[in-house]
């Protein structure tokens, strides 16, 4: 099935804000970081059902690599998939449950 994904308006930034912390430790780190998101976010449109709801229907794909999650939201009904953010595993719930 063919889905179609939204981004919140957040996610730019989310992952604007790892790639310059990564950058910041290693020069060429924040591409590798900003390719393993895509992969992730590839691999879960390819394979939404594949990770479990972790919080009122937010599903998260963790990245094989660096400590970070994607949190998104299916939508069976109309075959959409609302990316909400990338974040940090240490993070609290609280940043990304306000994207609800």
């Amino acid at each position: 099935m063919k889905y179609t994904v939204i981004n919140h308006k957040e996610v730019k930034n989310d992952v604007l804000e790892a790639k310059e912390f990564y950058k910041s430790k290693v020069n060429g780190l924040e591409k590798r970081f900003a390719a393993e998101v895509k992969t992730t976010i590839n691999y879960l449109i390819k394979n939404p059902l594949l990770f479990q709801v972790k919080h009122k229907e937010v599903r998260v794909a963790f990245t094989q690599v660096f400590p970070f999650g994607v949190h998104y939201h299916l939508n069976q009904n109309t075959n959409t998939i609302t990316v909400l953010g990338v974040f940090h595993t240490s993070l609290s719930p609280d940043k990304w449950t306000k994207r609800l």
